[in-house]
């Protein structure tokens, strides 16, 4: 084992011996940069809280997670519960450890939460420092979960701040760049772009192909679970369909004037549990009908269902809150 990764389970398991009883809390701050949690809070904060704010961090978080699976490939880094029998497993991951994407995503999504607030706000700062303690916290239960490395979660953080820097930077000039096209043009731009999502994805794991999970990992990783498969493309295929999806449908209401997530509360409460129960038809039913696996007809499946499950949230339950009057339109 190398001196690099030896050093790095030292960092580990000097954290998990702080005791057993930071277990629940520990699990409680990974919740919250963990994939289910996000198709949770990101329709409630798009269709419920704040739209504009809300379709920020849906593109952040979808083109975040399409770079971590390409950064994951090219380094092919193991997690610590793999490779050492000392570290005790917390949860149960599939994918490469280098970077964290729960620590990428927490500094990501709290980040915008925290630059939304207008400027001149007394609590803006204190709003910020809440963002930076959660994304910490994250990080550091990464680690007495024994998921990651330190050096993961500090490459997952670098490119959440990165990726928030670059958005809110150029997030409004591109709106407006894109005012000026047509839908269809705006729809073969967002097909293009998830294209090359795919085509970087799959040129990152060309190294990896042929790839089986070494033996000498194989009875420490057993002890959290079934047997990962850290090589699969599938992560690559849901990302580049969900943000053609958010693409797609931010396009379409765009086009028919927008929306805005003001209102009553039981409205806004209403509107969540209906748009949540289509996402959950298309994300979990439509994953329990159609086939899994690595050939290309099960993961064009999987692109296609990602891709309607990002329209869903972004155009289609909005176009349903309209019809029933839960919500107004922005120019109106």
């Amino acid at each position: 084992m190398g001196a690099f990764i030896q050093n790095g389970i030292q960092w580990v398991l000097a954290i998990q011996s702080l005791g057993a009883w930071l277990e629940y809390p520990m699990k409680f701050f990974t919740s919250l940069g963990s994939e289910n949690f996000f198709f949770l809070v990101l329709p409630l904060l798009y269709w419920s809280i704040d739209a504009r704010i809300g379709l920020r961090v849906a593109f952040i978080l979808v083109t975040g997670t399409s770079l971590s699976c390409s950064v994951k490939f090219l380094f092919a880094a193991p997690r610590p519960y793999w490779v050492s029998a000392e570290v005790q497993p917390g949860s149960v991951e599939s994918t490469f450890g280098l970077p964290s994407t729960h620590a990428q995503n927490a500094a990501a999504l709290w980040g915008s939460m925290a630059a939304a607030i207008p400027a001149g706000k007394r609590w803006k700062q204190w709003a910020w420092v809440a963002a930076i303690a959660l994304a910490f916290l994250v990080g550091i239960s990464r680690l007495y979960l024994g998921m990651h490395f330190a050096h993961d979660v500090l490459a997952g953080w670098l490119i959440g701040y990165v990726l928030l820097f670059v958005f809110l930077k150029f997030w409004d000039p591109v709106a407006a760049w894109l005012k000026t096209k047509t839908f269809l043009q705006q729809v073969a731009l967002a097909f293009a772009i998830s294209m090359i999502l795919i085509a970087i994805g799959v040129l990152s794991h060309m190294p990896l192909k042929g790839y089986t999970f070494p033996v000498a990992w194989t009875e420490n990783a057993l002890r959290a679970g079934p047997l990962p498969a850290p090589a699969s493309v599938e992560d690559i295929f849901t990302a580049a369909g969900t943000f053609l999806g958010f693409a797609i449908g931010a396009a379409w209401l765009a086009s028919r004037g927008g929306y805005q997530a003001e209102g009553p509360v039981a409205k806004r409460a209403l509107r969540y549990m209906i748009g949540l129960i289509g996402v959950l038809i298309l994300w979990e039913g439509l994953g329990a009908i159609l086939p899994d696996g690595e050939t290309w007809l099960p993961l064009t499946l999987r692109y296609i269902r990602y891709a309607l499950v990002g329209f869903w949230m972004i155009g289609g339950a909005p176009w349903l809150f309209f019809h029933f009057n839960l919500a107004r339109k922005a120019n109106m």
